[in-house]
C-alpha cells in the first residue's frame, strides 16, 4: 500500500449518467471510499466492465478502466491480472452481463482462482436494454419479455460462486454506505477471487425489488449482518439469534424457552467446509434474515501466483531465454 494519504475525490472522474435514484449511484461512491481507505495508487487500479448500465462505472473512475464486450469482463480482467500481476482489478457486471453470457466466464475466474474482485450488481433486470427479465428475476416475475410471468427459477449468485469452489462471498445492500465500504475493503484483501453481490434497485423496471433491505429499519428486521467471530444476532435491538436445528437454521428468540446468546451460533468465514456458509448465504425473508457482510473468506493458492512461478520454473530449465538464442541452439549454416 502506499504511504501516501487519498480521498475519494482521488478516483472520481467524469458526471455519472444514471437515472436519478438509481443502486449505482449510491455503490459508486462506497467504491470511492473504499479504494481511499485502502490507499492503493490509483495508477495501480485497473477498473473493467462489460455491457450494461453498471458497466458504464470505469468512466467514473480516475484509475485505468476499460468497457468491454457483453458477458467477458470476466476473460479480460483475468489477461490483465495475469499480464500484470501489480495491478488491483475491479470487474463490475450486472446480473445479467455477469451471469447469463457471461456466466461460464463468471464461474471459471472462480474455480481458477484469479486474483480479481467481481461486483456483481443485482437489480434483477436488464436496464440498459429496457426491461427484460434477466438470470436472477424471480419466478412468475412480469417484464417485456416475460409479460404473463417468467416460467423458470432464477440463479441465485452465492450457488454458483459456493459451487465453483469460491473461496470468497460477501453481500451488501448499494444505499447501505458504512457496510458496503467495509465489505468492499475485505475483497480487495482477499487473495483470489472475490465476489461481492450488491443489492441495488432499479427504479425504471424493476424498482422495489430490494425493499426489504432498502431503509436502515428495514435492514435491521430483515438482515444479519455477518461478523467473523461474533454470535449471529440481528433484529432492531439485537433480540433473535440463528441456531442450528438439524441440518438447518432456525430462528429464535433471546430469553424465551432459556435460550442465551451462548446458543447461537457464531460466524466463521475462514471455515473451509462451506456447508453452513452456503446455508447462511441462502437464507431468504420472511422467514430468515437476508445474510450481509463477508459470508465467506478462505486463503487458497491463486492462478496468477501459479502462472507466475510456472513460468519462472519452466524458464529456468530452458537453453534459450531469448530468439536469438533459440535459433542457436539449432543447427546453423553460414553462407559464403
Amino acid at each position: 500500500m502506499s504511504e501516501t494519504k487519498y480521498t475519494a475525490a482521488d478516483y472520481k472522474s467524469g458526471q455519472p449518467r444514471w437515472c436519478p435514484g438509481c443502486g449505482d449511484h449510491a455503490f459508486l461512491n462506497s467504491f470511492h471510499k473504499a479504494l481511499a481507505e485502502l490507499g492503493v495508487p490509483p495508477h495501480e487500479i485497473a477498473v473493467i466492465s462489460g455491457i450494461g448500465c453498471s458497466s458504464r462505472l470505469p468512466y467514473y473512475m480516475n484509475t485505468y478502466g476499460m468497457h468491454t464486450i457483453h458477458g467477458r469482463a470476466a476473460a479480460i480482467a483475468t489477461g490483465a491480472k495475469v499480464a500484470n500481476p501489480n495491478l488491483t482489478i475491479w470487474q463490475i457486471s450486472g446480473d445479467g452481463d455477469g451471469l447469463a453470457i457471461g456466466g461460464n466466464h463468471f464461474i471459471h475466474a472462480i474455480r481458477r482462482n484469479v486474483d480479481i474482485n467481481i461486483i456483481l450488481l443485482n437489480n434483477r433486470i436488464y436496464g440498459l436494454t429496457k426491461g427484460q427479465y434477466s438470470p436472477t428475476s424471480a419466478r412468475g416475475f412480469v417484464s417485456k419479455s416475460s409479460p404473463y410471468g417468467t416460467v423458470e427459477d432464477p440463479f441465485r449468485p452465492a450457488d454458483l460462486c459456493f459451487g465453483a469452489r469460491g473461496r470468497f462471498f460477501a453481500r451488501c445492500a448499494a444505499v447501505d454506505g458504512g457496510p458496503s465500504v467495509e465489505v468492499l475493503k475485505a475483497a480487495a484483501r482477499h487473495k483470489g477471487t472475490s465476489v461481492v453481490e450488491v443489492l441495488q434497485n432499479c427504479v425504471i423496471f424493476n424498482d422495489g425489488t430490494h425493499n426489504a433491505v432498502a431503509k436502515k429499519e428495514d435492514r435491521e428486521r430483515n438482515a444479519i449482518y455477518l461478523e467473523h467471530g461474533k454470535p449471529m444476532l440481528f433484529g432492531p435491538n439485537k433480540e433473535f439469534g440463528l441456531m442450528q436445528e438439524g441440518f438447518g437454521l432456525k430462528v429464535v428468540k433471546l430469553g424465551e424457552n432459556g435460550i442465551t446468546e451462548k446458543d447461537i451460533l457464531v460466524h466463521d468465514a475462514h471455515c473451509e467446509d462451506h456447508t453452513l456458509q452456503l446455508k447462511l448465504a441462502l437464507m431468504e425473508g420472511p422467514d430468515f434474515p437476508i445474510a450481509l457482510g463477508v459470508i465467506r473468506d478462505v486463503d487458497a493458492p491463486t492462478y496468477d501466483e501459479a502462472v507466475e512461478a510456472q513460468i519462472e520454473e519452466v524458464s529456468a530449465k530452458k537453453k534459450y531465454h531469448t530468439f536469438a538464442e533459440l535459433l542457436e541452439t539449432n543447427d546453423t549454416w553460414e553462407i559464403k
